[in-house]
């Protein structure tokens, strides 16, 4: 058992990691502890106060539901779920990195961190699917996309969320340092024997990190990849038809004749012939474009802000991947762990960025949504006769 530890002091199973971890002393830099605590609690006032002001206005001041309004609004629900557990860590960290809080909100801090992880990845491939299919198939969105469809969708990604956040829920817990600070970590020997603690270790601590590597990233990075490299190449296609429709601007289809032995369909063009008969054709065409070029602003916005939301995800959580990589090469030689144990916590700080980010995004990559948060703040200050006003949901595709 010789990369294994059983802590006869304590009587308790402990992995080389965890011990390594406990035994270490990190540098006390008092004033860069305070800036850093400082930072912390900013970010998470304003957190709390950009995710709640979200979900207000999507989820109460929006009179018209529609499928993106639902994702936003699901979004932001788990990104408030992390805001409201930012204070906690703030408070570690100012208590010089010691956890006084105790083992339940060990466990329900972490939990909430990694089931934002696991919902925002999840339903931010599911918005680009959405996205691929509303461009690339138009006729079988207007017949299966649908509110209620995105709220399964949502509830889907929730409890796969969950089902996914229940090992680091079971194995987190509190370590006590050899200089009396409270560790809340991976506690990978628990459940587990003496005979079985070093395979144990090793499967647990390299299995949670290569699944949140995988399923938390680069597999919906595929996803969202392959969503976006369809939209391209279907535009291209569209854009090429619409150039080769154009070159022919005097011709209708007219009839079209099905045999039904053969099943093929034969199309008539036909000059128009008539200067009365082309003005009303024009003018019907002039009022379809000038309805379906709103609906595409209206989509591109929605999607300029999905593009923006997900560059914010992968610079916020790859640095975290990352580390927890390297914290697993830690079980097989001890050269990195300062590096981990530097690094590790300031990674999670760009994890948590996230959450406080995505408010922003929404703001100013869609400046429609601007003018919905000041009319529903200004409805709070001012108001006129009785009931609710709804607001007309900024996102409609």
């Amino acid at each position: 058992m010789s990369n294994t530890t059983y802590n006869q002091e304590a009587s308790e199973l402990i992995c080389p990691l965890l011990l390594s971890m406990k035994n270490h002393s990190l540098n006390r830099d008092l004033k860069a502890n305070m800036v850093v605590v400082f930072f912390h609690g900013l970010v998470s006032c304003l957190g709390i106060l950009e995710n709640a002001l979200i979900l207000w206005v999507v989820g109460y001041r929006l009179r018209r539901r529609t499928v993106a309004s639902v994702w936003v609004l699901n979004l932001a629900m788990s990104d408030f779920l992390t805001t409201l557990t930012l204070p906690l860590f703030t408070f570690y960290l100012g208590s010089s990195h010691s956890w006084k809080l105790g083992n339940p909100l060990c466990k329900i801090q972490a939990s909430i961190f990694f089931l934002n992880m696991f919902v925002s990845a999840f339903l931010l491939a599911a918005i680009s699917l959405d996205r691929y299919l509303l461009v690339a198939k138009p006729v079988w969105s207007q017949n299966h996309r649908s509110v209620a469809g995105a709220w399964k969708v949502c509830a889907l990604g929730w409890l796969w969320a969950v089902i996914n956040t229940l090992p680091y829920f079971l194995f987190r817990s509190v370590t006590v340092r050899n200089d009396n600070r409270n560790l809340c970590y991976h506690n990978f020997a628990m459940y587990s024997s003496r005979d079985t603690l070093e395979r144990d270790c090793k499967v647990r601590q390299a299995g949670t990190a290569i699944s949140k590597l995988l399923l938390a990233f680069l597999f919906p990075l595929v996803v969202i990849a392959g969503s976006y490299i369809k939209i391209g190449l279907s535009l291209k296609n569209r854009n090429r038809r619409r150039m080769q429709s154009a070159r022919c601007p005097d011709a209708l289809i007219v009839s079209s004749n099905t045999s039904p032995t053969t099943k093929n369909t034969n199309i008539i063009l036909k000059p128009l012939t008539t200067d009365a008969s082309l003005s009303q054709t024009r003018t019907t065409m002039s009022d379809s474009i000038s309805n379906q070029t709103s609906q595409n602003q209206l989509s591109q916005s929605f999607t300029k802000m999905v593009t923006f939301l997900i560059t914010a995800f992968v610079l916020c959580w790859a640095p975290y991947h990352i580390f927890c990589i390297i914290e697993v090469t830690t079980q097989y030689g001890m050269q990195y762990l300062d590096l981990v144990e530097v690094g590790l916590p300031i990674a999670t700080t760009f994890a948590f960025l996230n959450p406080v980010l995505n408010p922003i995004l929404y703001a100013f990559s869609c400046p429609k949504f601007c003018v919905k948060i000041r009319q529903s703040l200004g409805a709070v200050f001012v108001r006129s006769g009785g009931g609710r006003r709804g607001l007309k949901s900024t996102y409609e595709a």
